[in-house]
C-alpha cells in the first residue's frame, strides 16, 4: 500500500480519519449545505445531492456569509458534519466555523493530490492519503 504524506497548517487541531469526498469547487455553508442532513443542496455545485457527513471534506476554500461558521456548528451539533476539513487555503468563515464545532481542520495542501473515495488521516498538520484502491475494507 503506498501512503502519500502532505504536510499542512494546523487550523484546528485533531485526528480524524475516513472516505474522502473532494470538491474542486469551494463551498458556501450558508444556504449552500443543509445543516440537518449535511446534504449540499447548491444547485450550482458540482457535488449537489451529496452529504458531507462522516466525510473528510477536501474543497478549496469556503465562500460566502459569516453566518457560515454557524452553519458547520449546527451541522456539528446534528450530527451530519464532516469528520475532518483540508483546504487549499482556509478563510475565516470556515476556519471560524471549524474551531466552534470542533472539528480537525488543515490548510495549505495541495488538494489536488487527494480524490474521492480516497482513505484520508488528519492528525494535526499531517495528512495521510491511502488512494481509494488500496484503502482498508
Amino acid at each position: 500500500m503506498k501512503t502519500l504524506v502532505l504536510n499542512g497548517r494546523v487550523v484546528r487541531a485533531g485526528q480524524a480519519q475516513g472516505e474522502a469526498l473532494v470538491s474542486p469547487d469551494p463551498i458556501g455553508f450558508l444556504g449552500g449545505v443543509d445543516p440537518e442532513t449535511g446534504v449540499i443542496l447548491d444547485q450550482n455545485h458540482p457535488l449537489k445531492g451529496q452529504s458531507i457527513a462522516d466525510k473528510i471534506l477536501v474543497f478549496p476554500h469556503g465562500k460566502g456569509s459569516t453566518v457560515g461558521s454557524y452553519t458547520i456548528l449546527r451541522l456539528a451539533r446534528n450530527g451530519v458534519a464532516p469528520r475532518a476539513m483540508i483546504n487549499a487555503a482556509s478563510e475565516a468563515i470556515t476556519a471560524v466555523g471549524a474551531i466552534i464545532a470542533d472539528i480537525p481542520m488543515v490548510d495549505l495542501i495541495d488538494i489536488n493530490q487527494i480524490h474521492t473515495g480516497d482513505w484520508v488521516k488528519v492528525d494535526g498538520g499531517r495528512v495521510e492519503v491511502l488512494p481509494a484502491k488500496e484503502k482498508p475494507a
